[in-house]
């Protein structure tokens, strides 16, 4: 996948410069580029905001050098453009799995007060990682590019590494453990330690389908139990 994100900040970047996506990043399964947007300023002093019109707090960024930017990224990537604002939809698993299908993608970055209304017919989607302010679109854009490129064919080391997570099939993944075998006096289910595989799979599952409807009942309401499950369930 080829990734253009456009942004003020670059820097905050660097975290893809370690662990899984670095590793895919050097195995050229990821391709993750940072585009300065103050480089396509016309200002001499590399301005890209400006006061609002009618009035308000705070500064909003201007069109030029977003737009100038995105016709030069384009050139290079001519995947969707993604803008990371308060008034798109929420993302979850299941919009990052559809966005890991593609083969390019074009990150923006808000900031300050947001981008001038004129921005938003390059813009092919909205995306809100929730309802609350962050400072910058930076600190949206880094968890989704994340969730996105692991699910990629060969980030992870085998597809069990995402598809037991949890959200990945609409449920919180079931507890996990490793040695010691007893500490603190809490002990390891004896169930993992039997080495029965069919048993430790209906476990997990049923754990997972208690953790979600006790946790999270917003997504257990919206599962589709199969008969195993309500068996497991009752």
């Amino acid at each position: 996948m080829n990734i253009h994100i456009l942004t003020l900040f670059p820097d905050m970047f660097q975290v893809f410069n370690h662990s899984i996506i670095s590793r895919a990043v050097q195995n050229k399964i990821v391709s993750i580029n940072t585009v300065n947007i103050r480089d396509f300023s016309s200002n001499r002093h590399r301005k890209v905001d400006d006061y609002p019109y009618g009035g308000g707090a705070g500064m909003v960024m201007s069109p030029q050098p977003i737009v100038d930017c995105l016709s030069q990224v384009r050139s290079n990537n001519k995947g969707k453009v993604i803008f990371l604002g308060p008034r798109g939809k929420t993302f979850n698993q299941e919009i990052a799995k559809e966005l890991s299908k593609e083969p390019e993608l074009i990150f923006l970055c808000g900031h300050y007060e947001g981008i001038d209304e004129r921005v938003y017919k390059y813009i092919d989607e909205e995306i809100s990682l929730g309802d609350f302010v962050l400072t910058g679109g930076e600190m949206a854009c880094i968890p989704i590019v994340d969730s996105i490129c692991r699910l990629i064919p060969g980030v992870l080391s085998t597809s069990e590494s995402f598809t037991e997570e949890s959200f990945y099939d609409g449920v919180l993944e079931y507890p996990q453990y490793t040695r010691p075998e007893c500490f603190n006096g809490d002990k390891v289910p004896e169930i993992l330690l039997s080495g029965h595989h069919e048993n430790i799979r209906k476990w997990r599952r049923l754990q997972s389908l208690k953790l979600t409807r006790e946790r999270r009942p917003d997504l257990f309401n919206k599962l589709k139990l199969s008969k195993e499950d309500y068996k497991l369930l009752k």
